[in-house]
């Protein structure tokens, strides 16, 4: 793919959102956002542009549902590919609000592809998710496992990608990679980019190190009785950064001059193939912070599963790609995030 092309970003201000933008800036792509902001900060998008250095193209403020809005997105700008990220993505909240999510995560995959289709943009990179799998063995989890969601985002997050199979199949020139990519944490190495949601943190890291900065109390870790080796549940971790290198090289795959891959829907994980557990997790932030994190182990949530870690070789045998940092660095950078931005973006 020519580094000219201009690539629209949904939910680019979001926590893996804004890293890709970071990255596709750095490979020299035209970068165009829509984000509603329900769950980020506008002030995401100036940080990418600092350490992205350069602009975005053009930053729209809209809910991925508004069809009409996003006409005049696609109208404004000769579009050449699309990252979707823009979705709902706790589990715990999806159990208490499944309209909710099958509202934004569905609904707003469906608008998007019509968009797509009427201004003959045939080339996505949809952001999947490990949560898929549900309770599905053996572990690690490959591609071919049969799913079996245990949540309403997980179940919005499969609907999602046999919607893209179907629409492949209707639209032959349509190229399709869905990223089931595993437990994002982390931050920019800077420190000018993180992980900072609106309201408090469904996610273990941003939560620890609100806990660890003094503007929380303590972490709740959801379950000690797993059948795990310290009873608390396993995943894979991987670096944010790495997440959003992942993205830009599937965007990248999907034109004819970088590579063979045919039009249609393809899936790949995204992991390390490593397993934490969120005790370990909890000690290797406490040393990244240089200090204990207070937390406290209470009953499960509705929707977890013990085991989630990929298997990540297809993506390796395919791409030659794999994770770059480790735990340690995950915890270094989002720590060193909270530090220098011990509120937030709102700093």
């Amino acid at each position: 793919m020519t580094t000219s092309a201009t690539v629209l970003v949904t939910g680019g201000a979001g926590f893996i959102g804004s890293h890709t933008c970071v990255e596709l800036l750095e490979h020299g792509y035209e970068v165009i956002v829509v984000d509603d902001h329900s769950n980020s900060s506008p002030g995401a998008l100036r940080r990418v542009e600092k350490v992205g250095g350069r602009s975005l193209l053009a930053t729209y403020p809209l809910d991925i549902r508004d069809e009409a809005s996003l006409d005049v997105v696609f109208r404004d700008h000769r579009i050449d590919a699309v990252i979707h990220f823009a979705a709902k993505k706790a589990i715990g909240e999806s159990v208490g609000i499944p309209l909710d999510y099958y509202s934004i995560n569905v609904s707003g995959l469906v608008t998007l592809l019509r968009a797509m289709r009427r201004h003959d943009v045939p080339r996505l990179v949809f952001s999947s998710s490990c949560s898929i799998y549900g309770d599905a063995r053996p572990v690690p989890l490959n591609e071919q496992e049969p799913p079996r969601p245990t949540n309403p985002y997980a179940r919005s997050k499969l609907m999602c990608e046999e919607i893209l199979a179907d629409a492949c199949r209707a639209w032959p020139e349509l190229a399709v990679f869905a990223l089931r990519y595993f437990n994002p944490a982390g931050a920019h190495p800077s420190g000018l980019l993180g992980e900072d949601p609106t309201g408090v943190p469904n996610n273990v890291m941003p939560y620890a190190m609100q806990v660890a900065i003094g503007r929380r109390e303590k972490l709740s870790i959801f379950g000690g009785d797993y059948d795990t080796p310290d009873g608390t549940a396993v995943r894979d971790y991987i670096h944010v950064v790495d997440v959003a290198d992942g993205h830009r090289e599937a965007l990248e795959r999907l034109y004819p001059e970088a590579s063979s891959v045919p039009s249609g829907l393809h899936i790949l994980n995204l992991g390390s193939g490593v397993g934490t557990s969120v005790l370990e997790l909890v000690g290797a932030m406490s040393s990244a912070c240089g200090r204990p994190v207070p937390h406290e182990i209470v009953g499960r949530r509705l929707g977890d599963v013990a085991h989630l870690v990929a298997d990540p070789t297809a993506v390796e045998r395919q791409w030659g790609w794999h994770t770059n940092r480790d735990l340690a660095a995950m915890c270094a950078d989002a720590w060193r995030f909270q530090q220098l931005n011990p509120t937030g973006y709102s700093d």
